[in-house]
């Protein structure tokens, strides 16, 4: 994936009390926009990049580097990612970590909540699914690393099983609205949204009580 995402720890010794999440950069805005929201100013926030989901199989040892170097200054470790693509691997790390993830395998579940998303993909399993980072950056995390921009010509080879994108919207922004039933037309798919909030995200960081 290709958009960067900061580092957003502050430096220096950290109070025992604070709480560090360790995310993937795709869920930097939701993550700021939830401690924001709800006063959680315990909750500091350090983002690994978003193009680790291009290559999943290299997420785990980035959070275990992550996790360990993070250890001189917290105690209290939450990691922002699903299984993501590991095939078990990520949990392997936590278990041997002692450190807990977001419950789902993917950012789809935990926005829309693990029973709503089994259930969406039930009822329709050729389901393309967007968040507003996926559809704020569908051009760069999509578009261009599969070679569409050059090549239309291979949309039927990635979506030809698809029959619609599904928008799981985290806000009501009309712009990105139109990016993602815009990105539904590029790819010649029907369009549906269903607005899911922050779901399990917010759920699990308001239960990080400081």
């Amino acid at each position: 994936m290709g958009a960067p995402a900061p580092e957003m720890v502050p430096p220096g010794p950290v109070p025992g009390d604070r709480v560090l999440v360790i995310a993937c950069g795709a869920l930097a805005n939701e993550v700021l926009a939830i401690t924001r929201q709800h006063g959680l100013t315990h909750i500091d926030l350090q983002c690994l990049p978003a193009q680790l989901h291009n290559r999943p199989e290299k997420i785990p040892d980035a959070v275990r580097r992550a996790i360990h170097v993070a250890r001189h200054d917290y105690e209290r470790i939450l990691i922002g990612y699903g299984d993501c693509g590991t095939g078990g691997l990520l949990d392997k790390v936590l278990a041997d970590e002692g450190v807990e993830r977001l419950p789902g395998a993917h950012c789809y579940a935990f926005f829309a909540g693990l029973e709503v998303f089994d259930a969406e993909a039930e009822a329709e399993p050729g389901t393309f699914y967007l968040t507003d980072f996926l559809a704020r950056h569908f051009e760069t995390l999509v578009i261009r690393p599969l070679g569409l921009d050059s090549h239309p010509e291979l949309r039927d080879a990635y979506f030809g099983n698809y029959t619609r994108l599904l928008y799981l919207a985290q806000t009501d922004d009309p712009d990105l609205d139109d990016r993602a039933r815009r990105a539904a037309d590029r790819l010649g798919l029907a369009y549906a949204r269903r607005r899911t909030g922050y779901g399990l995200l917010e759920t699990r960081l308001g239960a990080l009580s400081a």
